[in-house]
């Protein structure tokens, strides 16, 4: 645990470093203090994954906070090292793509503070055990994030993104403060090994408990209905930060939810149940309304809430698998979700970098200006190809093997005689087979628009693939990573399982832990054959088209093909949108053409998010409107300030008097 300690000290002492070093040093100064504490915190990290074994260290305070309790058991080591090398990608490529702000001037001296931080908060949060000090650095967390949010804080979208960003992370503090002040009020103590004492003997607390951080914890994971403020946040953020909140940041509340499950030993079947509706909701949702997207970032903010969807469906089924007592279902689910987050944290930073790098040379997040990209930026159209292939469950990379492993916890769980779990895993499985359909349509709409066909615009054209190596080198690790979990799975998920481990009592964990090892293993095999395929098709087509003479394709009468020919991203996913009306608020934006040879025509569609339109938009309206009433108060006229406050004043003397 001392390594652990001396890892966030390393971390906090680069943020300090950072703020006195010269500007074009600081991101080079925060990527060695990165690499020195993020490695530090992965050795003892790694270790306890191999041997099994506790690290834990108890911090003595005062009498009034008492002591810290910190443990780095396997759950929290998984954590740290997806935190630790993840985030340590993120830095890295943002010394390439900060450059041009560093070229205008701008300082980044609190980005590269903040960026520090929430690094060591996250690996905080995984390791205190103790309700006050988990609150304290869970604030942290989130604060240096919204600091980050609005790094470009002149842009009027951006400040708005952030605040709204705050507000409901302050939604998720109030929600987990009032299950530690239950629990603490319960247990007497702050600790949370005395909480679980309290959970395992009250199964009415425990639910109560569980709704209550399950809430606190979803809004920071982004699970529908809390997670309105996620779209709006990563397209604000600069892109590494986008990677960092959206493939890192939110796992902490995945992290929150498993230790709670953890905490309490067997959740309830209503809790279980509870959670995979909300989860099968919130896949389905995010990959709906990321189809209807235009701006990519926003595309890929969507699909966070649609992963985190993904990865609480595994968690609901291992939970279904405790309330059961079939412990077969229960390691498939719980193995299959803590392996989707790895998994995403994976390609979904690669696809937020590729997506970065298109921007900066672009200038455009919109996907309709797009066009023809991958001629000019050809490694870049790879890395996003890869990506996207990933993201939506396809072999041979990684995004398969943690699906596969649900829908195997799934179909294990089909025989039981309990009709409800029965009906409940069809419609589930219905539902993630229905999630995989829509997220091929999404990226085959974003990879298809931005990277194939002819510039749409002056934006599109006349780019270069100039982006710096310290920018292609994370993308090509990520894709790299995302190519060897889907060819040998079975190397990670024997690491997986250590922490799945710690949700499953009895003897049969061994035997289920071989089977399911050998069952990836059969699927490396399987992929490698794929892949040996796939290389000796492309190599005998390359030899037979060597032969051949090249011609301009057929263009059925268009010699001069042009963007306007093309499929717009509206009108690609137009089809589909038209189908569910109800689920969306369509705004669309139409100039048909009306001569023969018309100038100028167009079709636009915009999706709004119906939870926006119709629950947080009247909620503001209605807000202003009350506190509009208030403005004459704000004249400026002292002595009816201190007459306001010696109103107040008096009304609470009196108060005190009388109820007193």
């Amino acid at each position: 645990m001392e390594y652990f300690l001396l890892a966030i000290g390393i971390l906090l002492t680069g943020a300090f470093f950072a703020l006195i070093t010269k500007e074009e040093f600081k991101l080079k100064v925060s990527s060695i203090f990165a690499f020195m504490g993020l490695s530090t915190a992965v050795f003892p990290a790694v270790w306890t994954l191999i041997t099994g074994n506790f690290l834990d260290k108890t911090i003595e305070l005062s009498k009034m906070f008492g002591k810290i309790t910190l443990v780095l058991d396997p759950l929290s080591a998984i954590f740290i090292i997806v935190i630790s090398v993840m985030s340590f990608i993120g830095i890295i490529y943002a010394n390439g793509y900060m450059k041009p702000y560093l070229n205008k001037g701008m300082s980044i001296s609190s980005h590269c503070f903040f960026l520090l931080l929430l690094i060591a908060s996250m690996l905080g949060v995984t390791v205190i055990q103790n309700g006050l000090f988990f609150l304290i650095v869970w604030e942290i967390m989130s604060l240096s994030s919204f600091f980050l949010v609005i790094f470009e804080g002149e842009k009027k979208e951006v400040i708005s993104a952030g605040i709204k960003y705050l507000i409901y992370m302050h939604f998720s503090v109030i929600f987990i403060t009032a299950m530690v002040v239950l629990l603490s009020n319960s247990s007497t103590s702050l600790n949370f090994a005395d909480f679980a004492k309290v959970l395992h003997n009250n199964p009415h607390l425990a639910n109560i408990a569980f709704l209550l951080g399950f809430i606190g914890f979803g809004i920071k994971a982004g699970f529908v209905p809390f997670h309105n403020w996620l779209p709006d946040a990563h397209p604000a953020a600069p892109t590494h930060v986008s990677g960092i909140m959206s493939g890192v940041m939110i796992k902490t509340g995945i992290y929150g939810i498993l230790r709670l499950i953890l905490l309490i030993g067997i959740p309830s079947k209503f809790v279980s149940y509870t959670v995979l509706v909300i989860a099968v909701i919130s896949a389905l949702y995010g990959v709906l309304y990321a189809i209807g997207q235009h701006d990519i970032k926003r595309l890929l903010a969507y699909h966070s809430i649609e992963n985190i969807g993904i990865i609480g469906i595994g968690i609901a089924l291992g939970m279904l698998g405790l309330a059961y007592g079939n412990p077969i279902v229960a390691m498939l689910g719980f193995a299959g979700g803590i392996m989707h987050v790895l998994n995403h944290s994976i390609f979904k930073e690669l696809l937020f970098f590729a997506a970065g790098s298109t921007y900066l040379k672009t200038h455009t997040r919109n996907i309709e200006k797009l066009g023809g990209l991958i001629k000019p930026m050809p490694v870049t159209a790879l890395m996003f190809i890869i990506g996207s292939v990933a993201i939506c469950g396809l072999p041979p990379f990684n995004g398969f093997i943690s699906e596969f492993l649900i829908y195997a916890g799934m179909l294990q769980g089909l025989p039981s005689p309990e009709v409800s779990l029965f009906i409940t895993l069809v419609i589930s499985l219905a539902a993630l087979g229905m999630v995989g359909t829509m997220a091929i349509l999404c990226f085959t709409k974003a990879a298809g628009i931005i990277f194939l066909g002819e510039a749409r615009s002056e934006e599109a054209r006349n780019v270069k693939e100039d982006s710096s190596l310290v920018m292609l080198i994370p993308m090509g690790i990520l894709a790299l990573l995302t190519l060897i979990i889907g060819v040998f799975p079975q190397f990670f998920i024997s690491f997986i399982l250590v922490p799945v481990t710690q949700f499953i009592a009895g003897d049969s964990k061994l035997m289920i832990l071989n089977s399911i090892v050998s069952l990836t293993s059969s699927i490396s095999w399987l992929f490698l054959f794929l892949i040996i395929g796939i290389a000796f098709l492309y190599v005998l087509r390359y030899f037979i088209n060597s032969r051949e003479e090249e011609h301009t394709t057929w263009g059925c009468g268009y010699d001069r093909p042009s963007g306007r020919m093309q499929y717009t991203a509206s009108s690609y996913a137009s089809p589909f949108i038209t189908t569910l009306k109800p689920l969306f608020k369509r705004v669309s934006h139409i100039k048909k053409p009306k001569d023969l040879f018309p100038k100028e025509a167009y079709y636009e569609q915009e999706i709004e998010d119906i939870e926006e339109a119709y629950i947080v938009k009247p909620i503001l309206k209605w807000d202003e409107k009350i506190l509009t009433k208030f403005e004459r108060i704000q004249n400026g006229n002292i002595q009816q300030y201190i007459l306001v406050g010696l109103v107040f004043l008096l009304a609470a003397i009196i108060g005190v008097i009388y109820f007193g």
